[in-house]
């Protein structure tokens, strides 16, 4: 587990980057999403094969990286289901809101998992 930031309560560490640390990550934070995750696995190394190139597969560890952050952490957690929540709301102010605090929760996320 990597050193970070006190951002108060977190249900677990920050993860390694590495399939298998983030996969335990995930099975205590997320475990329903622990099949989406293994799809979205395969997928990348079938990618990286074709594409003779790691991206796929560099990408894949930072999404479930930045996934994992917002899921262990109940502050961005909070914050992105209230933003989630309000993306199409009758009004175009609360929805544009809505839009752009989703991005910062992801932009939060992906910085602190790149620290």
């Amino acid at each position: 587990m990597s050193t970070q930031a006190d951002h108060g309560h977190e249900l677990v560490p920050r993860p390694e980057l590495t399939p298998d640390a983030l996969r335990a990550a995930l099975a205590v934070v997320a475990p329903g999403r622990l099949v989406e995750m293994q799809a979205m696995k395969d997928e990348a190394f079938a990618k990286a094969v074709e594409w003779h190139s790691l991206s796929p597969v560099q990408s894949w560890v930072l999404i479930w990286a930045r996934e994992i952050e917002i899921a262990r952490r109940p502050d961005l957690s909070t914050r992105y289901v209230q933003a989630e929540n309000n993306l199409e709301h009758e009004d175009p102010a609360i929805a544009r809101e809505a839009l752009r605090e989703l991005s910062a929760v992801l932009d939060e996320a992906m910085k602190a998992v790149r620290e």
